[in-house]
């Protein structure tokens, strides 16, 4: 069985990014996507847990209403930055 240490805030990062994304308002090209996670995840503490592989998802209960919302608050910060500041040219982004 394989152990690992895993940051457990950027697995829920990247989840709860995945759920808001439509609702940010910014562009969501995966350099964006990439941009607001990392935004994020250096203003969120980190969260690591030693798993087996496949177990990462049995720990994502364990975490309070208020790192969701913490969580939310900062997502929706970084869209904000990117957006006015994106790293990419027009012709680059996917805004599907």
């Amino acid at each position: 069985m394989e152990v690992k240490l895993t940051n457990l805030m950027e697995t829920l990062v990247q989840l709860k990014l995945d759920e808001v994304i439509d609702s940010l308002g910014c562009c969501k090209c995966e350099k964006c996507r990439m941009d607001i996670a990392s935004y994020a995840l250096n203003r969120l503490p980190q969260k690591y847990v030693v798993t087996t592989k496949g177990t990462v998802f049995s720990k994502l209960d364990t975490l309070s209403i208020q790192y969701e919302t913490d969580m939310l608050n900062v997502l929706f910060q970084g869209a904000k930055l990117v957006s006015e500041n994106p790293h990419h040219d027009d012709f680059d982004s996917d805004n599907t």
